[in-house]
């Protein structure tokens, strides 16, 4: 398989296994309407979903070990289309945020799986390009995901929307049948460390994994943050646009698609510290204009946001497949574990101050949130001044002999 369309299929594995965690934003004042809730209300039941991503995850890292990637990542995806299709019928407030749980437990699951597999199957020189192709297909879904959802809703309706999604989670599994190669088991050498706690014992020991879980944590805090609230800026007075322009108006993380696939070879020449606080400044540069009364200020300050939080996320992520030299699918588990608990926090938090206090509090907590995630990226390469995989090594080995680097 070339590298274009081994990037390509990457990606696409992406779209297809976390397309329904965010596409449903785009819909929520529709969800709000028809439940008759509060924005808060509904944020919190829509990234549900959070939670069991964040289950899923610490189930990989706690059980990874002895699940078969390739049948681990089949079996996520058939299985997530059943509580997709169940949202179709438009079940009580807390049975849908039940099925949203269920919905990120099986895309959790099936990403922290497709994250491990990558970094067992790809050379060291390509790890990065490899988690960037991921990462991108990740910022699809968004893009995508939520113009099908709004373009669904407008003309077919709610029920409609959820049955699609199911059928695209099907196609996600059908391709893993089809791309994703059966692989033997686990080396001796990566059972070699005890139990499933000892390795996490390994990762959580290690100050620059510790940082990369927080930065996870902090990255999709402030996303939600943005991408949830702002749906409600958006139809409200002085902006009143529609369902469908709201689905337009996701055209902002297009260039998030062109820039993030980058991400893997900027670290290779700037290092990971230099390559996230870019990111993170970007963002933080993105908030003043999401304050702004032109709605193409607001829409260029999006941009910058959606820029900058997932070439973040693409270096983070990248960075925990390379530092992690044993046990990666506990690593990837943790990290996001870590990930989606920082978005529960960020729909939970930043809910309640959007319906308390406004928008421009709200986008403070945001800010509050990526100035955080900056400082914790000063802690990543304690052992040396490179972003790179090398300097990583040491760093882990460092950790487990005693804090000395041979």
């Amino acid at each position: 398989m070339s590298g274009a369309l081994r990037a390509f299929t990457i990606g696409l594995t992406a779209f297809l296994t976390v397309v329904d965690l965010f596409a449903t934003q785009a819909i929520l004042p529709a969800l709000t309407a028809a439940y008759g809730v509060t924005p808060a209300a509904m944020g919190f039941a829509v990234n549900a979903t959070t939670i069991g991503m964040a289950l899923g995850g610490l189930g990989v890292a706690l059980f990874g070990r002895s699940i078969d990637r390739r049948r681990g990542i089949l079996h996520s995806l058939a299985i997530l289309s059943v509580p997709t299709a169940l949202l179709a019928t438009m079940p009580s407030l807390p049975a849908f945020t039940l099925l949203r749980i269920a919905q990120g437990l099986c895309m959790s699951t099936a990403f922290a799986l497709t994250l491990a597999y990558l970094g067992e199957h790809t050379s060291a020189a390509d790890t990065a390009s490899a988690f960037a192709a991921y990462i991108t297909g990740n910022v699809a879904s968004n893009l995508f995901g939520r113009l099908l959802a709004a373009g669904v809703v407008d003309h077919l309706g709610l029920a409609a929307n959820f049955w699609v999604f199911a059928a695209l989670n099907l196609g996600g599994a059908v391709l893993v049948w089809f791309t994703v190669e059966r692989t033997p088991p686990m080396r001796q050498t990566d059972m070699s460390h005890g139990s499933p706690f000892s390795s996490w014992l390994v990762h959580l020991a290690n100050p620059a994994l510790r940082a990369t879980f927080a930065i996870g944590f902090l990255i999709l805090f402030a996303f939600i943050g943005t991408f949830t609230y702002v749906n409600f800026v958006l139809v409200r007075p002085s902006f009143g646009i529609d369902m469908m322009m709201l689905g337009v108006v996701y055209f902002v993380f297009l260039p998030s698609v062109v820039t993030t696939p980058l991400a893997g070879r900027a670290v290779a020449r700037f290092g990971t510290r230099p390559v996230l606080w870019t990111s993170f400044a970007v963002a933080i540069a993105g908030l003043p204009l999401m304050l702004s009364a032109s709605l193409g200020a607001l829409l260029l300050g999006l941009a910058l946001v959606a820029v900058g939080t997932f070439f973040a996320q693409a270096t983070a992520t990248g960075f925990v497949g390379r530092a992690a030299t044993i046990d990666r699918g506990a690593a990837s588990g943790l990290y996001l574990a870590s990930y989606f608990l920082g978005g529960l926090s960020g729909s939970a938090v930043l809910g309640q101050v959007f319906d308390r206090l406004g928008w421009t509090v709200c986008v403070v907590g945001i800010g509050i949130a990526l100035g955080l995630g900056a400082l914790f990226s000063t802690r990543l390469i304690a052992a040396g001044h490179r972003g790179d995989a090398a300097s990583a090594f040491q760093l882990v080995r460092a950790d487990r002999h005693g804090g000395s680097t041979p």
